[in-house]
């Protein structure tokens, strides 16, 4: 009986992995035990990053199994890439090992997300028919004791794989650009890799700001507690009480089959996806901020009222701000910016237009596209203004369609970030003509936020939807079934959904300073206030997860 006690507490159950996740009861259990060993030892630098590199690899190991084996890979490779770099003498060197560094990455990331979508979509094109078996993923899948999936698209790439590969590449890259010293002490780097508030999810933590905290004192003063505590909560409050309960009560059930919908059934389940993905995920990237900052680590904010951007640049700056601004610095810039086409554009272009021609399987698709690059071509050489066009705003589609592909291979989410990249082009030129530009009273400012929410709320639509198929169906079902004469009846039978979601967009839409306001007041309350809040956060919380504990959204990226 003991024994078998151990052995869930301590080995990876493939059929209990959500056990860890934040809005389960397991995982505070395990993060006070967490605590505990770190009341001890939390003055002494070097003992304090052992500890908690072993407990976050034991975190990892208990939501993906024998995967933190390529944890300890993407470890072992940029550690001493890193000091190969830092060390190298001449410029050739550097670049030759920065590029490995990166190189490898991205082949692990590929070769785990997104070989099956290739080889796939090889043999549609090409009417092969090589294997399509994971081999590595299938051993790894028989050393978790999990069954195996034989249908290619149920194959799920390791937990968090996106993100460390992102951090373990910029770490190459600032030591390369002379932004950051290489970590002497390789636990120390397995520690910043491996973090495990941040590492399943994010936020993309950068090496050049987390690595120097590694070696700073512990330091939480009271006010710090009480913004962790408040953060934790909100946190909680979004997945569970707002985000779960949405998604359970209304947007999952229309989403499954939108053609047993009405439009405007299916109209509200886009505009109460837009809530759920955000409230998901921010509430997730909220309670690992303020679990860092108890642990003595500063992590930087990750979203920032996103659906009170008046356009579409300034929703990216507000949205998921550690990948966006990860694109920004690592691609964007690098490949030109908004200043020119390079080189490095033109090649990246044609391996993602490559790229959706083998997710469609439709090998003609590249002669369109060959066409439309002589047409530009052709113009761009008489036409200077075309030209310039084309080299400020191509950066800006790569970008975003290298976005979509990041969260997975499929036709969703190239036209997911290409109509979102669309979105950026367009807006900088309309904001030169725009008659509202230089207006920011309440009616036009009302008017750029609507418009800017719709427009985003649309493009999910191919976000959520697990085939195109689905997504045809829902936006077909909002233009041609609208059928407004049911609207009464569906506001009656799905009340707690409508009050639920318009209780979350009045908070999100409260001026900053109101926000504020709570928040200081709840970190200046008395302790035992605080205390009763916690309590009544916790009895709230847990009267809302009577269906379980639910997946987070992003754990699937």
């Amino acid at each position: 009986m003991l024994a078998e006690y151990l052995k869930k507490i301590f080995l990876f159950d493939s059929t209990d992995y959500l056990q860890l996740f934040f809005n389960s009861l397991y995982f505070w259990l395990f993060f006070g035990l967490v605590l505990g060993g770190y009341s001890l030892i939390y003055k002494k630098n070097g003992l304090r990053n052992i500890y908690l590199f072993v407990i976050s690899i034991f975190f990892y190991y208990k939501i993906s199994g024998y995967f933190f084996i390529l944890l300890f890979f993407s470890t072992l490779i940029d550690y001493f890439l890193g000091f190969g770099i830092y060390h190298s003498k001449k410029q050739w060197q550097k670049t030759l090992q920065v590029v490995l560094s990166v190189t490898i990455n991205l082949i692990v990331l590929a070769y785990f997300k997104y070989a099956w979508f290739f080889a796939d979509s090889f043999n549609t094109a090409f009417g092969t028919q090589f294997d399509l078996a994971n081999h590595l993923g299938h051993w790894f899948y028989e050393m978790n004791q999990s069954p195996y999936p034989h249908d290619p698209a149920r194959w799920l790439p390791p937990i968090g794989i996106s993100f460390f590969t992102f951090q373990t590449i910029s770490y190459s890259v600032d030591i390369y650009r002379g932004q950051l010293k290489p970590v002497k002490n390789i636990l120390d780097f397995g520690f910043y890799v491996a973090f495990f508030p941040q590492l399943v999810m994010g936020p993309i933590v950068r090496a050049s700001h987390f690595v120097p905290q590694l070696y700073q004192k512990y330091q939480l003063k009271k006010y710090e507690f009480g913004l962790a505590l408040y953060w934790i909560l909100k946190g909680l409050a979004k997945k569970v009480i707002l985000a779960d309960f949405i998604a359970f009560y209304f947007i999952d059930t229309v989403f499954s089959d939108p053609l047993r919908s009405s439009g405007f059934e299916n109209m509200m389940a886009v505009f109460g996806y837009s809530m759920q993905v955000y409230a998901d995920f921010s509430g997730y990237t909220d309670i690992a901020i303020g679990i860092a900052l108890l642990l003595g680590f500063r992590l930087n904010t990750n979203f920032n009222s996103p659906y009170k951007a008046k356009n579409v640049a300034e929703f990216w700056q507000r949205w998921h701000i550690s990948l966006s601004t990860w694109l920004k610095d690592y691609l964007y810039i690098p490949i030109g910016g908004n200043r020119k086409g390079t080189i490095a554009s033109y090649i990246l272009i044609s391996i993602i237009l490559l790229t959706i021609v083998l997710i469609s399987g439709y090998l003609p698709l590249i002669y369109y596209f060959i066409g439309i690059a002589i047409v530009l071509m052709i113009l761009a050489r008489y036409f200077p203004a075309v030209k310039k066009n084309i080299n400020t705003n191509i950066n800006l589609m790569i970008t975003m369609l290298f976005g979509g592909l990041w969260h997975g291979a499929s036709w969703n989410f190239v036209v997911w970030g290409g109509l979102n990249g669309l979105g950026l082009v367009v807006y900088k030129f309309w904001r030169k003509i725009s008659p509202w530009e230089r207006y920011n009273n309440w009616l036009s400012i009302s008017w750029k936020v609507g418009v800017t929410f719709v427009f985003i709320s649309f493009t999910r639509i191919f976000f959520r939807s697990e085939n195109m198929a689905i997504a045809k169906n829902m936006m077909y079902q909002i233009w041609n079934n609208f059928s407004p004469e049911v609207i009464p009846a569906v506001l009656k039978a799905n009340y707690p959904f409508f009050v639920t979601l318009l209780f979350g967009f009045i908070i999100h839409w409260l001026p900053e300073r109101n926000k504020d306001y709570i928040k200081r007041s709840f970190i200046r309350s008395h302790v035992a206030i605080k205390i009763l809040i916690c309590l009544l956060a916790v009895f709230v919380v847990y009267q809302y997860m009577k269906g379980g504990v639910r997946s987070f959204i992003y754990f699937q990226f």
